[in-house]
């Protein structure tokens, strides 16, 4: 009986010849990252664990990425980065990327593919749900809590039970007023915030080939939010051209069996789908944004891990070129990889950052930011009643600060068409 891709990757890291659902397997972790939330306490437990004398099981394996609540006075925030900071140095860990510095990358997820830490067919933990983002490259990716990491940091192992694997295929030409984060929004509203639980979602068929790395990264992102242990795309020739500018590693291109046995298949044709949002207060709460065309917003958000690529400012800037914002709308670069980019890449003649500037958009330092609400004084916050549209993952009540506030999810073509109008908006209305 054939694999997937997912139970291929997991039975070459436990040293198998195959596996199946259900088993058991001890991986042997490739990658471990984490960062200023997470970080401090794996890195208590660990210690307490492994006693005085605790090693790093491969300290070139360890990865960390301060990026959530960093530019902030907030000093619990300030301690967690001191903590970081002294473990770094105290074992010498190389891939530290310390904040303050020109090392400083930005948001963890996204800095793991610039820096070439997303292999093909290896294995990578992460202390943040939202690792499955790393699946766009070929590779198995998950998000764990502290004591499992701590227990990877000690060990360079993890005892998990082989997923199931669902298959998601997207047939046609991407038409040009959709994004992948609509196609996530339209698997999250049919399968709903649970209907991936501790599986694998395989994202397959010409459309999703046809995208950007990117974009697939969109689409591996939000895997969490439909409960998906991970995310995962096959290695292609898009694939390859990324890695090559960013290492010079090795790797495996592995890929599904003709005859792979999958919990469940769905297809669908892109040139059907609409621009969708996700309602408050749930990702999977889907609407068309026709349907609620002419909601008014406080403010419009474009940025984090999902949304605050070089291609979601690319889709942003074709709708807000020659036109001015009339809410609130904040531009927050994912990684100050993407900050830099936002200066050099053209639209007609102007730059991206000239773009937004000329809007009247807020242009921000490259971080996690109001994604995840953050201290007090973290730009981009939800405050009391705000009605927010924004690229980011989540729209649970408090999730963008505010418990008040309502947030809705959209693709940075819907939310900066809404910035302009200052209410939802479909972006072919301004295309």
């Amino acid at each position: 009986m054939g694999m997937t891709i997912t139970e291929k990757i997991l039975a070459k890291s436990a040293g198998k010849e195959s596996v199946k659902p259900g088993d058991n397997v001890w991986l042997n972790v490739d990658v471990l990252m984490t960062h200023d939330v997470c970080g401090p306490p794996t890195i208590g437990i660990w210690k307490n664990e492994f006693g005085k004398d605790a090693k790093i099981w491969d300290k070139d394996k360890l990865v960390i990425f301060p990026d959530h609540y960093i530019f902030t006075a907030n000093k619990h925030a300030n301690r967690n980065v001191d903590i970081l900071r002294n473990f770094a140095e105290e074992y010498k860990v190389d891939n530290y990327y310390d904040v303050g510095t020109s090392r400083y990358k930005g948001v963890c997820h996204i800095a793991l593919a610039e820096e070439g830490f997303n292999i093909p067919g290896t294995v990578l933990i992460g202390t943040d749900s939202h690792t499955c983002t790393s699946g766009a490259f070929g590779m198995f990716s998950t998000g764990v809590g502290n004591t499992d990491a701590a227990f990877i940091l000690g060990t360079g192992k993890i005892w998990e039970k082989v997923p199931e694997t669902m298959k998601f295929t997207f047939t046609g030409k991407m038409p040009e007023y959709l994004t992948a984060k609509d196609l996530i929004l339209q698997i999250l509203g049919d399968i709903t915030t649970d209907g991936a639980t501790y599986r694998a979602m395989e994202f397959d068929g010409e459309a999703v080939f046809s995208l950007s790395m990117n974009e697939r990264m969109t689409l591996c992102n939000m895997a969490i939010e439909g409960g998906g242990m991970n995310g995962i795309i096959p290695v292609d020739s898009v694939t390859e051209a990324y890695l090559q500018e960013r290492t010079n590693k090795t790797y495996d291109k592995i890929y599904s069996d003709e005859d792979a046995v999958y919990h469940s298949k769905y297809e669908y044709n892109v040139e059907n789908l609409v621009p969708l949002v996700a309602k408050p207060h749930s990702p999977d709460n889907k609407a068309s944004v026709r349907e609620v065309e002419g909601t008014p917003i406080t403010k419009a958000y474009i940025g984090s891990c999902t949304g605050g690529k070089i291609a979601d400012f690319q889709f942003a800037a074709k709708i807000l070129f020659g036109r001015k914002v009339s809410v609130t709308t904040f531009v927050v670069p994912a990684s100050t990889e993407v900050a830099k980019q936002l200066e050099t890449e053209m639209y007609k003649g102007q730059s991206l950052k000239q773009i937004f500037e000329n809007a009247g958009a807020v242009i921000a330092k490259s971080s996690c930011a109001a994604c995840l609400g953050g201290p007090d004084d973290t730009i981009g916050r939800t405050v009391g009643k705000d009605v927010t549209i924004s690229t980011t993952n989540r729209n649970f009540p408090g999730r963008m600060g505010s418990k008040q506030a309502e947030v809705y999810l959209a693709s940075p073509l819907t939310v900066a068409a809404s910035a302009v109008k200052g209410v939802i908006t479909d972006p072919r209305d301004l295309m």
